[in-house]
Parts: C-alpha cells; sequence; structure tokens
C-alpha cells in the first residue's frame, strides 16, 4: 500500500470515528429525533452543495413548507431555513462561475429597470437612519430583502433551458399540493391536537402557544386553515400564487403530468385550503387569474368557469363566504373596518413625506407607524412614492416582455402553459397586495422570496421564448405580425 492510499485510509477512519462520535454524543445530550434531525440536514446540504437546481428546489421547499423555519440558535441573529438555502445556492452557483462550468452572463431589457429599484431601496434605507439605526436582526433582514429582489439576475442567468422551467412547475405543483393537504388535515384536526403538533415547530423558531386562529379572532365565528405557515392570509397568499403558477396545466395542451386527474386533484385541494384560510383577497386575486386564464388562451372553456362561479355562488356550504366578501366589499366588518383605519393612516404619512418615505428602521414621532394591510401603501411610507413607481415600472417592463414573448409561446406546447402560468401568478400576488403587506415587509421573508422568484420566472420564461423564436422559425407563427413583434423584441434586447 502506497503513501497516499495509507493517508487515504487514516483521513477516512478519522471522518468515520469524528461522526460516530458526534452521533454519541447528540444521542446522549439532545437525544434521537434531534440528532436524527440533525443526520438528515447535513446529508441534505451536501446533496443541495453537488447541484445547483436541487438548492434551488431547496429554497423553493422551505419556502413554502416551513417559512418561518429557523435554526434552534443565534449567531448575533438567528439564521432562517431558507437563510441556508439561499447561502447553499449561492455559493454553488459562484463554485460553477470559478471552476468555469458557467460563462457569460444574461442579461434582458428588464434588468436596468429592476436595478433602479434596487438602487432605490438603499437610498431609502440609508435615508431612514435619520429616524433610527438599524439593529443586526433589522439589517440582517433588509439585506436579505435585497438579496432576494438580486435573484431575478441571478436565476434568469440560471433558467436557460425549458426543461428546468417546466420542473420549476413541477415542483412548485408537489410542494404546495402537500402545504395544501397539511393545511386541510390540520384544519380537520381539533383545535388542541392542531396546536401541539404546531408547537412542536417551536423548537425551530415558531410560536410556542396559541397558534390556532380564528376568524376576526372568535372561535365561535369559525376555524382559519394555516398550514405551517401559521398566519392564514399569509397562506392564502402563497396558495392563490401556486394555484395560479399550475392552473393553466389543467387546460394545457402537453401537460406536465399526463395524468389530467392528478392535476385536477392537486388544484383542487390547493383551492379547498385556499377557502379554508377565508382569506378574501387570496381568493379574489385567485379568481381574477383564472379568469384572465381562460380569456387569454383557453376561450373554450369559458362556459365552464362562468358555471363553476354561478354555482358557487349558489351553492349552500359557500353562502357564508359569499356573505363575508359582500361585508368586506361593503366595509362592514371589523377587519376591513380595521384596514380603512389603517389606509388612512397610511395616506396622511404619505402625504407628509411623499418622495422618499420614512425608511425601514424608525419614525419621526412616536405615534406614527408605516405597517399598513396594502403592499403598494407600506411601500409608499417606507420608500416614498417615487419607490412605488419604480416598482409599478419594473412590474410592467416585466409584463411588456411577457406579452412580446406571448405571440411566440403559445405556438410552442411546451412553454405555452408555463409561460402563462407564471404570469397568472404575478399577477395574483400583485392583486393579492391590495389587501396585504407580506411581499414588502422585511420580516416576511419567505412572501418576499416568493414573489420575487416568480418575477424572475417570468422574465427567464419570455427570455427563453424569444430565444427559441429566433433560433426556430417554426415558432414565430404563420403571419407577418407574429415576425414583426419577433423583430421588435429582437431590437428592444
Amino acid at each position: 500500500m502506497t503513501l497516499d492510499k495509507r493517508l487515504y485510509a487514516i483521513l477516512i477512519g478519522l471522518s468515520l470515528g469524528v461522526m460516530g462520535g458526534l452521533v454519541g454524543l447528540g444521542l446522549a445530550t439532545v437525544g434521537a429525533i434531534p440528532t436524527l434531525a440533525g443526520i438528515l440536514a447535513v446529508l441534505v446540504g451536501l446533496t443541495v452543495l453537488t447541484d445547483l437546481r436541487i438548492a434551488l428546489y431547496g429554497i423553493v421547499g422551505m419556502v413554502i413548507l416551513l417559512p418561518f423555519g429557523t435554526l434552534p440558535f443565534k449567531i448575533g441573529f438567528t439564521p432562517t431555513l431558507i437563510d441556508l438555502m439561499l447561502g447553499a445556492f449561492l455559493l454553488v452557483y459562484l463554485i460553477e462561475w470559478m471552476n468555469g462550468k458557467r460563462r457569460g452572463f444574461l442579461f434582458t431589457a428588464v434588468h436596468p429597470v429592476i436595478a433602479l429599484y434596487m438602487m432605490w431601496l438603499v437610498f431609502a434605507f440609508v435615508l431612514g437612519f435619520q429616524y433610527g439605526m438599524p439593529d443586526l436582526t433589522k439589517l440582517r433582514d433588509f439585506l436579505v430583502m435585497l438579496l432576494t429582489v438580486g435573484l431575478t439576475f441571478i436565476l434568469v442567468d440560471v433558467l436557460r433551458e425549458t426543461k428546468i422551467l417546466r420542473r420549476f412547475v413541477f415542483v412548485v405543483f408537489v410542494f404546495i399540493g402537500a402545504q395544501a393537504l397539511i393545511a386541510i388535515t390540520l384544519f380537520l384536526l381539533p383545535d388542541t391536537l392542531t396546536e401541539s403538533l404546531l408547537v412542536r415547530l417551536s423548537r425551530i423558531g415558531y410560536p410556542d402557544g396559541g397558534v390556532v386562529r380564528y376568524i376576526e379572532d372568535d372561535p365561535a365565528q369559525g376555524e382559519r386553515a394555516i398550514g405551517t405557515w401559521v398566519d392564514p392570509n399569509t397562506l392564502g397568499g402563497i396558495l392563490a400564487l401556486g394555484a395560479g403558477m399550475i392552473a393553466p396545466q389543467l387546460f394545457a395542451q402537453r401537460p406536465l403530468i399526463k395524468q389530467r386527474w392528478l392535476t385536477y386533484s392537486v388544484f383542487g385541494a390547493v383551492a379547498l385550503a385556499l377557502l379554508l384560510t377565508s382569506s378574501r383577497a387570496s381568493f379574489l386575486a385567485l379568481a381574477i387569474g383564472m379568469f384572465v386564464i381562460v380569456i387569454s388562451r383557453y376561450r373554450r372553456y369559458l362556459p365552464a368557469l362562468i358555471l363553476v362561479g354561478i354555482s358557487f355562488l349558489l351553492l349552500p356550504p359557500t353562502q357564508r363566504y359569499i356573505g363575508r366578501i359582500v361585508e368586506a366589499l361593503q366595509g362592514a366588518d371589523i377587519s376591513t373596518q380595521m384596514r380603512i383605519g389603517e389606509w388612512t393612516d397610511a395616506l396622511e404619512l404619505i402625504s407628509a413625506y411623499p418622495l422618499t418615505g420614512i425608511g425601514f428602521t424608525g419614525t419621526p414621532f412616536a405615534n406614527l407607524y408605516t405597517d399598513v394591510a396594502n403592499m403598494y401603501l407600506i411601500m409608499a411610507n417606507q420608500i416614498g412614492v417615487t419607490g412605488v413607481v419604480l416598482f409599478l415600472s419594473a412590474m410592467i417592463a416585466v409584463f411588456l416582455y411577457g406579452a412580446s414573448a406571448w405571440r411566440s409561446a403559445k405556438n410552442d406546447p411546451q412553454l405555452e402553459a408555463i409561460h402563462l402560468g407564471y404570469h397568472v401568478a404575478l399577477l395574483v400576488a400583485l392583486t393579492n397586495a391590495f389587501a396585504d403587506l407580506y411581499y414588502f415587509r422585511l420580516d416576511f421573508q419567505a412572501s418576499i422570496t416568493a414573489f420575487w422568484i416568480t418575477v424572475s420566472l417570468c422574465i427567464a420564461s419570455s427570455r427563453l421564448v424569444l430565444a427559441s423564436a429566433q433560433s426556430s422559425p417554426l415558432l414565430q407563427g404563420s403571419d407577418e405580425r407574429d415576425a414583426s413583434a419577433i423583430e421588435k423584441t429582437r431590437l428592444i434586447r
């Protein structure tokens, strides 16, 4: 045996000995279940570091299934499980650049607008120092949000192939379906059992009590589904976003899953879980998204959609839900009245600091607050009307870029449904944001991550459609208008 082989054997022996010692120490100190969880975490971590796509799917899994999970210890702040997945993803991405596996960085016409928005976020954050200096947690939350917005650059560079974009929808399909089943199961279980199950997650950053939620916090009015998102409105938001992404698969010429009954079953479970959250804004946003899907591509299904809508309005089990939607539109229930009060206060704050807002770290006066159940108003509070305009400009740029690709996308069975689904999911999120704030408030990392990943998917699918159209004349359509649209897009890019 040569020296190299001996050294190799010694290193393997030492590694096995160290791992065995750590496992034994874990069993003796923290018990079998935490030790097993630690072993699985290490194995998952090693797997994630071997493949960029696995790291990306890991981010999606954590966002959907364990959005508020954290490590059970602090390092000045408490890292979240999403932090770990994001870190692993960026590490593998950098390694691919260093070893020459990745060459050439892809940009689109949308990215300069997003870059301007990111620069304004930094400006507003620093400007807010005059009202309060950030602590370590606030600084970390802001940097993570900035990094998440920056994912739009990295993901577009990573998502270069049709099969990856299609597989991404399948990953969302699996995880959002699992979350829907969890939410429905916890809703059906006795409240005490649901509470005891979710409280066990307190070891990784979840609340240690008071988890089960009710309509207007009144048990007499009924329970609200929360899943592992704990908050019913944020759960409703992610369910609506996921449902919007997979909904075109219900009608697609070439769906991801050949067994359409499975697609319908998962979509039905997600829709049911969404109803059980009693999140009216999320439900209405998804309804608008479904209408856009049918009108834009699948008009032959419009009578069926109308029939489903009428049935929903008339069926006895849904009457209470419809009544709550009517109350919200009339401003007659307590939660809507509270929202109206917040909106009024927000408009007063915006009128006092219209251009730049007051930042993220403090307020000029003790009685001022920036939180308001409307993403656009909380944005205006913190980054000013200027920031809102830049954000909306970025979103308009995303949709215009997507529209320029749509003529070619609808002639490509591989890309048609996923391209439409990504943009509908973004529309659902932007619509839902009129009644909720979690796509912008710093401590809702999972929702912010889900939002900007969706933006990235929209841009990536549009870029890929246009690139495919330029390389394949068959995808350019059968009339001169299609060719003209593609040529204009080529000039823009």
